[in-house]
């Protein structure tokens, strides 16, 4: 039954999460700690901490640890395919839906319509972190480094994976140096 438990314990979750991982976090908390007891509430604070800490998708971070710490790897791969196959499923369906329709004066007025929205959310994304790296190192250092990063990615065309590890390095090396 536990494996049970876990999958239907984030397919739920993550099911009725509308909006991704922070709509989702409240219910995996309601089912980990208060209905299936896997958790305490220190112990989920502190799996949602380390998971924020780290890169990727939360909901699919708290699942492994958690589906781990309960079943082992059984309960890690129950609870990882309940939080990512309703919405990897659900990406398919409505892409072939899309595709299906893609010539429909409607469907393509709603896939352009869309566009600038996601380009405003990502300039404001770009703007609060623009903010947040000014106040932490400084103008002429934030202004340095997005110059040098948008140089690397469009004139030298490199991997934004080597731009990220450069900035890495970077700061590790250099910044860590000059706040100390």
């Amino acid at each position: 039954m536990t494996l049970w438990d876990l999958f239907w314990g984030f397919f739920v979750a993550n099911v009725l999460g509308y909006g991704g991982g922070p709509a989702s976090i409240p219910l995996m908390q309601e089912e980990i700690v208060n209905h299936y007891g896997w958790l305490t509430n220190e112990q989920f604070a502190d799996v949602l901490a380390v998971g924020n800490a780290l890169p990727g998708p939360i909901a699919t971070k708290i699942a492994a640890f958690v589906g781990y710490q309960v079943d082992g790897w059984a309960g890690f791969a129950a609870a990882i395919l309940a939080t990512v196959v309703p919405s990897a499923v659900a990406l398919i369906v409505l892409l072939r839906i899309l595709n299906h329709y893609r010539q429909s004066n409607v469907v393509r007025g709603m896939t352009l319509m869309v566009q600038p929205v996601i380009a405003v959310m990502m300039l404001l994304l770009t703007w609060e972190m623009g903010k947040v790296s000014i106040g932490s190192i400084g103008i002429w250092q934030s202004v340095g480094i997005a110059g040098v990063s948008l140089w690397a990615l469009t004139k030298g065309k490199m991997h934004p994976a080597l731009v990220i590890v450069a900035a890495f390095v970077y700061g590790g090396l250099v910044l860590s140096s000059s706040m100390a």
